[in-house]
């Protein structure tokens, strides 16, 4: 068995758990399969130490079993463990107000983070059940930098942009079908630092 490429992490015992010095370093060292005693030769740490970790970290899902294979006279099994591991970004954040009103702000921050964090752990957990199933998630990336000479340009921009989504969406509204979820944002972009040649 190969290393998944990416886990959820939507629990926050879970997440604390993975969290810990010596688990995170085991999980990153099992992208490929390993024992106990591969990983406690690997690591430097003794074996006992390294299976009882190993035994936490599979009870709370964050390893699979990848095989077992006879060695001086006893069955030894192997651990896989993620390649990548997405942190739920609503694990940090306060339950939501059922008596609040969502901010239709299309300019507002908060609303911009809470729709990434949305996206963030929709597509982590679409991605986990397609590897479960064997099947590929269909998704797609659209990036640009754009500038704007005066803030004026950034309105005008929002709705030509606006405008296209509106009229794509209309275009592609199929009564029947696979839904997609379109989400266009924009922010300031960061400085890319220029590296320093001697």
């Amino acid at each position: 068995m190969t290393a998944r490429p990416s886990a959820l992490l939507d629990d926050l015992d879970t997440a604390l758990l993975a969290l810990a010095p010596i688990r995170r370093r085991i999980l990153m060292a099992l992208t490929e399969p390993a024992s106990a005693a591969g990983l406690a030769e690997q690591l430097g740490l003794p074996r006992q130490n390294i299976g009882y970790h190993l035994n936490a970290l599979e009870a709370a899902g964050l390893v699979q079993l990848a095989g077992e294979r006879r060695k001086r006279g006893f069955t030894e099994r192997l651990f896989v463990a993620a390649r990548n591991y997405v942190f739920d970004p609503g694990l940090m954040q306060a339950p939501p107000d059922p008596d609040a009103v969502e901010a239709q702000d299309r300019h507002a921050a908060d609303h911009l983070i809470k729709t990434a964090s949305t996206m963030v752990r929709d597509v982590a957990r679409m991605r986990q059940d397609a590897a479960a199933e064997g099947s590929r998630l269909l998704t797609l990336t659209v990036e640009a930098d754009v500038t704007f000479a005066a803030p004026a340009d950034f309105d005008a921009f929002t709705e030509e942009v606006s405008a296209a989504v509106a009229a794509l969406a209309r275009k592609y509204a199929a009564p029947t079908g696979r839904r997609y979820r379109l989400t266009a944002v924009a922010h300031p972009a960061v400085a890319k630092t220029t590296p320093v040649r001697n």
